[in-house]
């Protein structure tokens, strides 16, 4: 196969004009191209008046030897792709089966490497399964009763199931399991295209169904999943796991288990330091997210071809005057803002889009970088504690709804009392309030000072009439739990894996992570059939 780089073409191109354009940069007549793949596709937007796609193109050709030889353009070489496929199993003998805990996409991407390599895990999962809780977060959403154990954060296919569904990440791939990880939710029922578009997502409405597929596969291979079954307590000796206690009362006998926890499984974190696992406090960041017409992020990104690129994304980072880092985070185009709480008198919230992208608003939190120094304290959980006290605060200035308020009165400082040409498009009750008096002064200072910075970039942006809601405090984990060479925690046989133990960052990173830590488990196990 060979390998071209930056095979661009006008945004309208037929399907003609592209493998003409193929064979036109590797120098050969059509006859000679046998197939070929699209790899990647990109949009070269920085001119507005010839938009571009970019492509990655993967071609099977006549004579490829000479073919290569002939050709002397850097973009054009022969392919060298790495394709992911699943270890040997070890050696060594494994009494029990493998648990996972967690069902999100860490785990369920480890559950299904260790379900093909006849590991038959056992998963257990806090919250419920994906088509129960989604009338579960809907009856939230719609009547505001909260099921601390089943929410946007809790049950089957994790947080990343109540998002966007973006499956972009800035992990290198050397081993092939990015792309392991996009051909396995096209083989579960995504769209083909996820494999090779720039900024590749599913959407709620599809993921639900994608997740509960993936399921049903592990279970045919022998695997289990326990719903409404949480991990209360783990037992060791010498060093070594040796079993696991359940919120059914069970006690299992544990030699091998994935702790694929979400990063809001906060109880689980303070039962892991009453343990002794070894875990590390951590930076990230917290904000505001703001609403926008998505027409208004279509003009500024696409000019004339608005209507035909929509809906647009955006990526923006600026440093504030005070120093700190602030950027934009989970940009939903065409999405709404939800209610994504998980403990009773405290508000947290997220981006959310439907697989077609249709709200009519964009969306995205505009988050400041904190560390362990703004804490307060120098506990391995303070961070945690930090992300509550906001979380409070925000429950606490509108009464239980998630607290609203203009940019425009944001900046001046007084509360709103009706919204301006946005249409507000949110998933959960909203009510006014200050935000502005919500936040600490470090980071609401910071939101303000990027904003002319933010403007000229996307022209509209700090429009007075944008919608900005709170607070955006789950953005990744407060806590790494620390690993090994062998991926294992302090605890052997114990392996922290994915965003909540501080390795991963959305729903593709997790699943890689996922996919590593299975590795090193087939690696060491026989099968167990």
């Amino acid at each position: 196969m060979i390998r071209i780089n930056q095979c661009k073409l006008n945004i309208h191109h037929t399907d003609k004009e592209l493998e003409d354009k193929i064979c036109k940069l590797l120098k050969i007549r059509s006859s000679d191209l046998i197939t070929y793949y699209i790899v990647k596709r990109s949009l070269d937007a920085r001119k507005k008046s010839d938009i571009r796609y970019s492509y990655t193109i993967q071609a099977e050709v006549k004579n490829e030897e000479t073919v290569l030889a002939k050709n002397k353009d850097s973009n054009v070489a022969k392919d060298r792709t790495v394709y992911y496929s699943i270890p040997e199993n070890g050696k060594e003998e494994l009494k029990e089966r493998p648990v996972i805990a967690g069902f999100g996409p860490a785990g369920m991407f480890a559950g299904l490497s260790l379900a093909r390599a006849g590991l038959k895990p056992l998963i257990i999962e806090r919250g419920e399964d994906a088509y129960t809780r989604r009338n579960t977060v809907s009856d939230f959403w719609k009547n505001g009763k909260l099921n601390t154990a089943s929410n946007v954060s809790f049950g089957e296919g994790g947080a990343g199931t109540f998002s966007d569904g973006k499956l972009n990440t800035l992990v290198k791939d050397v081993s092939g399991r990015n792309t392991e990880v996009l051909r396995t939710f096209v083989e579960f029922g995504a769209d083909s295209d996820i494999l090779y578009v720039h900024n590749p997502h599913i959407g709620t409405d599809r993921l639900i169904d994608i997740v509960t597929n993936i399921r049903k596969e592990i279970i045919r291979l022998g695997g289990e999943v326990r719903f409404n079954t949480k991990l209360e307590d783990i037992g060791t000796n010498a060093g070594k796991l040796k079993a696991i206690r359940l919120s059914t009362g069970e006690t299992l006998e544990c030699e091998a288990m994935i702790l694929a926890i979400g990063h809001s499984a906060r109880d689980t974190f303070h039962m892991l330091k009453a343990n002794n696992i070894h875990m590390e406090s951590k930076s990230f960041a917290v904000g505001l997210r703001i609403q926008h017409p998505q027409s208004m992020i279509d003009i500024s990104r696409f000019g004339s071809e608005a209507e035909f690129l929509s809906p647009a994304s955006y990526k923006l980072a600026a440093t504030a005057i005070n120093g700190r880092g602030v950027y934009s985070f989970c940009m939903c185009p065409g999405g709404y803002v939800i209610d994504a709480s998980t403990e009773q008198g405290m508000k947290t919230i997220n981006g959310m889009s439907y697989h077609r992208r249709d709200s009519g608003n964009a969306n995205s939190a505009i988050i400041v970088t904190v560390t362990p120094d703004d804490f307060g304290s120098s506990d391995v959980l303070s961070g945690i504690e930090f992300q509550r006290r906001l979380e409070k605060s925000a429950f606490s200035i509108s009464e239980g709804k998630i607290p609203v308020q203009l940019l425009g009165d944001y900046i001046k400082g007084k509360e709103s009392i009706s919204f301006g040409d946005v249409e507000p498009k949110f998933c959960g009750d909203i009510g006014f309030a200050r935000l502005d008096e919500s936040l600490p002064e470090y980071i609401h200072d910071s939101i303000i000072s990027v904003l002319p910075v933010f403007d000229s970039q996307i022209k509209g942006f700090a429009r007075e009439d944008a919608i900005l809601a709170g607070v955006e405090s789950r953005t990744s984990s407060p806590v790494r739990i620390t690993r090994d060479e062998a991926s294992m925690s302090n605890i052997e046989g114990l392996y922290p894996c994915g965003e909540g133990a501080g390795y991963a960052g959305g729903i593709t990173s997790a699943a890689m992570d996922g996919l590593r830590i299975a590795e090193r488990i087939i690696s060491r196990y026989k099968r167990l059939d």
